[in-house]
């Protein structure tokens, strides 16, 4: 009796700091803040796949950082990186010094870049976000090309910061020209594979090539081979050299941003290796870090037009990063981890595909490797074509999720894309324990057992 009293206590107490805390955050934090308002949790610990929160309920992570966490969380080889350089004296802030550990990092990075821009290869360290790269890229191009104007996407998403704003899919009143991104299911020609690929490539060239487009020859073209935060849409292969072609022969750098698609996550170390392209500038951050804040540009030398001091910034030499990046760079590759990827991708996305003959609202499954979305729909929409987004049923699902100890993000145009973003070590029986916690939720929601129900299982 006093053994279950005990229990209850502590559990009651776990109860209230977890409640606590996240009053204070409330109370005290931004509304700006995000992630918290969906995923109401408090992490303490957390190793591989598995957050503990302080209620002490358990939580696959299928968020993973955002993609930070190649290796999932607390992976050994990156705690010991870590303690190597904190326990030799090193100096933690230096600026853009050169260190032994920089000197490390940047030649595992280079070992990994695609052939053909490895070898003729600059790198620049940003500030430690992503969105601080993508700027450091446009400043770049527009320096080298002595242009000002940018091509990007529809439904691209590459930072938060004023220029990265610009070139992604909510920008108005900017120096961006706009131009379609490719895709399947809500193909913007209405048809959909090679077809809808080519009118998109036909689409750019005439933008590009009309002396009454109105758009100037611009300093560069920024594409994320897999869209991400816009839905997880892979470009086709062959769209994808199509605009290496395009590029390269009006002497427009092209810019791959490879900050959520990097370092394994799509089945190649870095996803333009699906296509062969080459681009002449990689933005780069995220996994890159081991965990923590890092964010490098790599571009072709011929480009490096910078003067001293042209972009710089204090925080762009952590060595902790540094450290904790090379043994994630390393372990990737020597490890093949971005096979594991291809391969238990391919798997998860052939059980996921079940979910749009079973339910009505599941309109759609996709991705590239460990990079996976499932689009929910309204069933009770327009016939005509792709059913409308329905974003209240993924929120329905992320919510079931949760309640299955399942951590899963949000994304495309209207947040109704269920996305997961695991961590490249996730083994077969961890992926059959997400894919059983994702599907009963589904269904939950479809049948309308969870919070939002009616999304109609067929």
């Amino acid at each position: 009796m006093a053994v279950t009293e005990s229990v209850g206590r502590a559990a009651e107490g776990a109860r209230v700091t977890h409640e606590g805390i996240l009053r204070r955050q409330s109370a005290r934090e931004s509304a700006a803040r995000t992630y918290a308002r969906a995923l109401p949790i408090v992490p303490v610990r957390a190793r591989g796949l598995t957050i503990e929160g302080a209620d002490g309920r358990r939580y696959l992570d299928c968020l993973s950082g955002a993609g930070t966490l190649a290796l999932g969380h607390n992976h050994p080889v990156v705690l010991e990186a870590i303690r190597k350089v904190l326990d030799s004296g090193a100096p933690l802030h230096v600026l853009d010094l050169a260190t032994p550990v920089k000197d490390a990092f940047t030649t595992e990075l280079f070992r990994t870049l695609p052939p053909g821009l490895a070898d003729r290869a600059r790198v620049q360290f940003c500030g430690p976000a992503g969105t601080d790269a993508v700027e450091a890229a446009f400043k770049l191009v527009r320096t080298a090309t002595g242009r000002t104007g940018m091509l990007a996407f529809t439904g691209a998403s590459h930072g938060m910061t004023k220029g990265a704003l610009e070139a992604s899919g909510g920008a108005t009143d900017v120096r961006v020209a706009r131009l379609p991104y490719p895709q399947d299911y809500r193909c913007p020609f209405g048809v959909g594979g090679e077809r809808g690929a080519e009118l998109a490539a036909r689409w750019t060239e005439s933008v590009l090539d009309d002396t009454g487009s109105g758009v100037a020859r611009p300093a560069g073209m920024i594409l994320e081979p897999v869209q991400g935060e816009g839905g997880v849409i892979p470009a086709p292969d062959g769209w994808m050299r199509r605009m290496r072609e395009l590029t390269a022969d009006r002497s427009i750098p092209l810019i791959a941003d490879e900050v959520q698609t990097g370092v394994g996550r799509t089945g190649r170390f870095w996803a333009v290796e699906h296509s062969g392209v080459v681009p002449d500038v990689m933005v780069l951050s995220k996994a890159i870090g081991g965990s923590l804040p890092l964010a490098v540009v790599v571009y072709r030398a011929d480009l490096d037009a910078w003067r001293p001091g042209d972009h710089a910034g204090t925080f762009r030499g952590n060595q902790l990063a540094m450290a904790a990046g090379t043994a994630t760079l390393a372990y990737v590759r020597e490890n093949r981890l971005a096979e594991h990827a291809e391969t238990l991708g391919a798997r998860m996305l052939a059980q996921l595909g079940s979910l749009t003959e079973e339910f009505d609202c599941v309109g759609d499954v996709r991705g590239r490797g460990l990079m996976i979305g499932v689009e929910l729909v309204d069933p009770e929409g327009s016939p005509q074509g792709p059913l409308p987004a329905a974003p209240e049923l993924a929120s329905a699902v992320q919510r079931e999720c949760l309640r299955r100890g399942l951590i899963v993000e949000l994304g495309g145009r209207h947040a109704g894309v269920v996305r997961l973003l695991p961590p490249l070590t996730l083994t077969d029986e961890q992926a059959d324990a997400v894919l059983d916690r994702l599907t009963d939720a589904v269904r939950a929601v479809a049948r309308g057992g969870g919070e939002r129900g009616g999304g109609g299982a067929r």
